[in-house]
């Protein structure tokens, strides 16, 4: 049997001999893709330092005269005496110089030192002020300034002992109560076709799609009140921006978790969790504005602020119990969804009370109106019947009765 000769060309042995250190090489070589980051990032520090140090020192000083901006972030009226607190959001320090109040001229103590910016001070004026007559105070600065502050009605502060108490009660009253009233509707829900169903998650759409757009009214709001020291109307958007991603975030994780678990199971109590999430921090929200009003004296206590929040939260408890129509959730589960829901009105309520910041406040609100943002998103796949892709009429009329309802009974709450 004929053989075939072995011609073998010396080039072709020695080439894999060759080309693999020449492949190693290249790899070792390499940086790896975390030392090229830390050393980018390490650049852009080095050179907006140097920049910060240097092209500081080549420009000219400013002239003219200084920029002073103080606002009013809180006033604690007791007998005789008077605090304001203020920041200042201005780029120099200031100092106050002299205070009046209704032009008159009062006695200072407190804020000595000059107001670096975004810092905050405390004055103490001692002044003989009434029981619900309005004043103007005028902080006078060095450069002469004239910073207005205005108290609609005076009012003594709460002490802060009975405020903690009060606002716990009254977060409960508002927060939890009215939900877990909503919830009771759950074993009527139970016996309802999926029509009646869908028309409730509809009408559950309408009462979030109103809490969105009152709580960015109001976030806004509170917004511009402030001195934009951290922002101002920016931080809701801020605010709404960071709780839709987070939202987004769990809920995929929590999805997820389900389909390992069950394939095969409705999501229904996965979509509760994010309703009941949505709604607590709105109330937290909420809970902020009642404290807030309430620490300025313009919140009127009584059995029709309780029954006004009452009848406007409880339609937040339906809204949670919608999605569990085909499911049979223990007790356990649901007071978990019901304080989920509620109880962030307390903490509201109290930090409301106690830390009163407009931007803060601002924030909080615009958190929940990104929160309802994303639970909207879940729910509406779920408005369209499985025989077509458009919304029938009686999805559309839940909607709209949805926001009426909230409109309605948000007339009855005098906060």
């Amino acid at each position: 049997m004929a053989t075939t000769p072995d011609i073998t060309d010396p080039d072709d042995t020695a080439s894999p001999v060759d080309e693999t250190p020449v492949a190693q090489s290249g790899v070792t070589t390499r940086a790896p893709l975390w030392v090229l980051a830390l050393t980018a990032v390490a650049a852009i520090a080095v050179g907006l330092v140097a920049l910060a140090l240097l092209g500081g020192e080549s420009l000219p000083s400013r002239g003219g005269l200084p920029v002073e901006k103080l606002v009013v972030e809180r006033t604690v009226l007791r007998p005789s005496e008077i605090d304001v607190t203020v920041r200042n959001v201005g780029v120099d320090p200031v100092r106050i110089a002299q205070v009046f109040i209704n032009d008159t001229f009062v006695d200072v103590s407190g804020a000595t030192d000059p107001i670096k910016r975004l810092s905050t001070a405390t004055v103490r004026l001692t002044y003989p002020w009434q029981d619900g007559q309005p004043y103007i105070v005028s902080l006078l600065t060095s450069s002469g300034v004239v910073v207005e502050h205005s108290i609609p009605a005076a009012v003594a502060t709460p002490s802060s002992s009975g405020t903690l108490r009060l606002m716990a009660l009254l977060g409960t009253y508002v927060g939890i109560v009215p939900i877990a009233l909503g919830m009771l509707v759950l074993p009527l829900l139970r016996r309802s076709g999926p029509v009646v169903v869908r028309m409730l998650l509809a009408l559950t759409v309408g009462l979030l799609a109103f809490l969105a757009v009152d709580g960015g009214i109001e976030a806004i709001e509170q917004g511009q009140l402030s001195g934009r020291a951290f922002g101002g109307p920016a931080l809701v958007v801020l605010g709404a921006g960071l709780a839709f991603l987070v939202l987004t975030a769990i809920d995929g994780v929590l999805q997820r978790r389900r389909q390992r678990a069950d394939p095969s199971r409705p999501g229904g109590l996965r979509l509760a969790v994010m309703i009941a999430v949505g709604i607590g921090l709105h109330n937290l929200g909420e809970g902020l504005a009642i404290g807030s009003a309430y620490a300025v004296g313009e919140l009127a206590l009584g059995a029709f602020l309780v029954i006004g929040f009452a009848l406007h939260n409880t339609t937040e408890g339906i809204a949670i119990v919608a999605p569990l129509a085909t499911q049979r959730p223990s007790l356990l589960q649901l007071a978990a969804l019901g304080l989920l829901a509620g109880a962030p009105a307390i903490p509201g309520a109290v930090l409301g009370a106690t830390v009163v910041n407009t931007e803060l406040s601002a924030l909080l609100l615009g958190i929940g109106v990104g929160a309802i943002a994303q639970v909207i998103v879940q729910i509406t796949p779920a408005l369209r019947p499985s025989s077509g892709q458009k919304l029938g009429p009686e999805t559309i009329g839940a909607i709209t009765a949805g926001v009426l309802v909230m409109y309605l009974t948000g007339l009855l709450v005098a906060a």
